[in-house]
């Protein structure tokens, strides 16, 4: 017999708006009809209230709600009883805590506004959880009976504990004392000993006499990160830190949260770059429901099962499908319509540009209509000097001719400065792209902006309407400068869609900064490899194959991938591991080369068939599944015969 439900309404303090409407949820609610208060509302009033008692679930009142703030959700009775803390009526609630456990790292993984926030809240001491008794908030002996131990110790003021903040950009303006030198701030809270490992591992001594206020993205995440590590504390948070940070200083950054482990304090970690998740972590708790309504936390999973439940979107051990569909990154996905018309083909000189100190040299190059070109370097070796040169902002040390360009420009940290809605933001700057039925297609409805199209937006929703502003913008070329960054695993995979399918479709070319591995691999067609000193000597070369450039990358950072044999997401090899050391002997960065080795009938065929097969590979780092039949990439199309993955099944052989 099926699990008796019970319900829970949701209604949202931004949209309900009484005073603006008719309180057509009142008046449309059978229940209310028959003399039960179940929905409260008048026009004086601030909200709207729902008896979550009374509601019998008929979905009558979101669909009646001119301004779509209600939920009507269905639960399981038996996570009434797990309750962890719920704001006040009608709002979100957490149901279950992660579980730390002293001497290892735990990763939390799930999509944003499902309540890993609140979870680190809760845990670092900073929010007391009411088991959802809004109303009755019970006693810290309540609590402690419920969660046990580790409260006790919190309690007992025997934790202290430290939080690397989610959003780096404010940090400069929490900043009071009259010294913003990063030197002082450090100094200041210096306690642990470690002072000269975190300057060197996160490379702040040459920023230690600047002002926190100059500090860019990156170097304001390095300092974050820094300014936790420094300190003596038993419990260790941090809330996304490898946002801003190149795939060099991600693993800088992992190797020194690693560093603060003993075996007496804990360490949290929300990440969702999944390679620096699974580098990083020891277990991993996932966080499913639905956004901004309720969120569940899982129990502990070893790390590889915890990330694939997560992708797959099915928990085993409680038999529950928490998301239709699994994570993958189909490269076929969105591509399939178009080809790439490689009739215009674009070429760049020979070129050096000098910016005070720094020194930039670029390898001449080419690129075409309908092609993603994936930049991969890092933090200040000249990526985005590299486009403004494309674009004509900047002039080269030579009189070299720059073919012209129309750009339009994602940039890294975004600065909402608009006072609006998202919406009037959009009729002012992109309103003929907006109004475009095709734009609302293949952009805007993909990237689910009209849950907040009438609002202002938190850092995760500004990532996706400024995708759609430099998408909307009419361009040759498109630079967006890490648009991963502050999107959850989910949004990362619909936004790499967006981009790549609108690239194909209007036959442009995007050239794309991006330090998340999988997305990057996911996108490029292409890679320019940019090597050199950071910020003193740069050297960009000319566009190289994925499997190539990926190589030649990851040689500079002495790093080795393999995939996962399930759905093939790439995962960092440990250090000097015996992956590790077998993909260095053979020069192989990555897995993504692995060729079959099988043996055809003739030599010529045997050779077409293992290029199709190296083909398939590169593209299908995520989610290539066996399969027949032909897809489009680019400008040509591709048989796939199968693909041979780690578990050992074999794969379709071409016949003689």
């Amino acid at each position: 017999m099926a699990s008796k439900l019970t319900r829970i309404a949701i209604v949202s303090d931004d949209k309900c708006k009484p005073k603006k409407c008719r309180q057509e949820c009142k008046k449309s609610c059978p229940v209310v009809r028959t003399g039960k208060l179940c929905i409260e509302v008048s026009p004086e009033s601030r909200l709207a209230f729902i008896s979550e008692s009374l509601c019998i679930g008929c979905g009558i009142c979101p669909k009646k709600c001119p301004f779509g703030a209600i939920t009507i959700i269905n639960l399981p009775t038996n996570l009434e009883s797990q309750v962890t803390h719920r704001y006040s009526a009608n709002s979100f609630k957490v149901h279950r805590l992660p579980t730390p456990r002293p001497g290892q790292v735990l990763g939390l993984v799930g999509t944003n506004g499902i309540g890993k926030s609140t979870a680190l809240k809760i845990l670092s001491g900073k929010l007391k959880p009411n088991l959802g008794r809004f109303d009755n908030p019970p006693d810290w002996e309540d609590v402690i009976k419920y969660f046990r131990d580790y409260f006790t110790k919190l309690l007992e003021d025997d934790l202290k504990a430290v939080v690397k903040p989610q959003y780096v950009d404010q940090l400069p303006r929490a900043v009071k004392t009259p010294d913003k030198s990063v030197r002082h701030l450090l100094e200041r809270g210096s306690a642990k000993g470690n002072m000269d490992e975190v300057l060197e591992t996160l490379e702040l001594r040459h920023l230690l006499d600047r002002d926190v206020t100059l500090l860019s993205g990156g170097e304001l995440q390095r300092f974050a990160i820094g300014t936790v590590c420094v300190q003596n504390a038993d419990v260790y948070m941090f809330d996304e830190p490898s946002s801003y940070l190149d795939v060099k200083q991600r693993l800088s950054a992992g190797r020194m949260i690693r560093s603060l482990l003993d075996v007496k304090n804990y360490v949290i970690v929300v990440e969702h770059d999944l390679s620096v998740l699974d580098y990083l972590s020891d277990y991993i708790c996932v966080l499913y429901g639905q956004p901004a309504v309720y969120g569940v936390v899982t129990l502990p999973y070893s790390v590889r099962e915890g990330i694939n439940i997560f992708l797959d979107g099915h928990i085993p051990t409680e038999n529950l499908r928490f998301r239709d569909e699994s994570l993958t990154f189909r490269i076929s996905e969105g591509t399939d319509e178009f080809q790439a018309d490689k009739a215009r083909g674009f070429s760049y000189p020979k070129m050096e540009k000098t910016l005070g100190n720094f020194k930039l040299r670029i390898d001449a190059g080419d690129f075409t209509d309908s092609e993603i070109l994936v930049m991969m370097g890092e933090n200040g070796t000249g990526k985005t000097s590299f486009c403004r040169l494309l674009a004509g902002a900047l002039k080269p040390d030579s009189a070299k001719k720059v073919p012209d360009m129309r750009v339009s420009l994602k940039p890294q940290t975004i600065t909402p400065k608009f006072e609006g809605t998202v919406r009037q933001l959009f009729f002012k700057r992109i309103k003929q792209a907006f109004l475009s039925p095709q734009f609302q297609t293949d952009v805007v409805k993909p990237l689910k902006l009209d849950d907040f199209i009438d609002q202002a937006s938190d850092y995760g929703e500004l990532q996706r309407v400024a995708i759609v502003m430099a998408l909307g913008l009419p361009a040759d070329i498109y630079l967006i400068d890490e648009p991963s960054a502050y999107l959850d695993s989910e949004q990362r995979i619909i936004a790499a869609r967006v981009i790549k399918r609108f690239i194909m479709s209007v036959k442009k070319t995007a050239f794309i900064v991006e330090h998340d591995f999988l997305m990057a691999t996911y996108l490029a067609d292409r890679v320019i490899v940019f090597d050199g000193k950071p910020g003193i000597d740069a050297h960009a070369n000319k566009p190289e194959s994925l499997l190539t450039g990926c190589n030649k990358f990851l040689k500079n950072l002495d790093v080795t991938f393999r995939r996962d044999p399930t759905n093939y997401r790439p995962r960092i090899n440990k250090l000097n591991s015996q992956l590790d050391q077998e993909q260095n002997s053979s020069s192989r960065k990555t897995a993504h080369e692995d060729i079959p080795k099988r043996h055809g009938r003739r030599n010529g065929r045997k050779i077409r068939y293992h290029q199709r097969m190296l083909q398939a590979s590169i593209h299908g780092v995520l989610g290539v599944q066996k399969r027949n039949g032909k897809r489009q990439n680019g400008g040509g199309t591709h048989e796939l015969s199968g693909v041979d993955d780690d578990s050992g099944e074999d794969s379709e052989e071409p016949g003689g």
